[in-house]
């Protein structure tokens, strides 16, 4: 199963107050751990939400704003994706992250399984999978 790991804000990222080089060492070497195990599919941290922008829809024509935004425990400061055997197995990789002694690295961590095509069921239609992966393919092919 792949499940989206979800780091979440606080003060210190949403200040822009980048990780020391002690942080930035301890997480590689986390991150090496992953890709060795074969569970990191993906990473990414994030710069902070004054430097992003939020698109409202729903009310006719969408909407820009301009960051930063106010409620920094919504905020997404960076993410993984992970093949995991299951849900138990994230969370025990989680527990080993690596934690910040900044005075502000409070940090929330969620993890969210990602939609599959067998989740859909029925309303996944052969030709919608046939398209889905052919969409999957050539994102691949536009990464290399």
């Amino acid at each position: 199963m792949r499940v989206m790991v979800i780091v979440k804000a606080n003060k210190s990222s949403e200040s822009g107050k980048l990780p020391t080089e002690s942080d930035l060492t301890t997480m590689m070497k986390y991150n090496e751990e992953l890709v060795k195990a074969g569970i990191l599919l993906a990473g990414e941290g994030l710069h902070p939400s004054m430097k992003g922008k939020r698109v409202l829809f729903g009310q006719g024509k969408p909407t820009v704003v301009d960051g930063p935004f106010t409620e920094t425990k919504e905020l997404v400061a960076g993410f993984w994706l992970w093949q995991v055997k299951s849900m138990d197995e994230a969370v025990e990789w989680l527990k080993r992250m690596p934690q910040s002694n900044d005075e502000h690295g409070i940090c929330n961590v969620e993890i969210r399984p990602v939609f599959e095509a067998e989740d859909f069921g029925e309303n996944l239609t052969p030709e919608t999978r046939a398209k889905e992966e052919e969409l999957r393919r050539l994102s691949g092919e536009a990464k290399r």
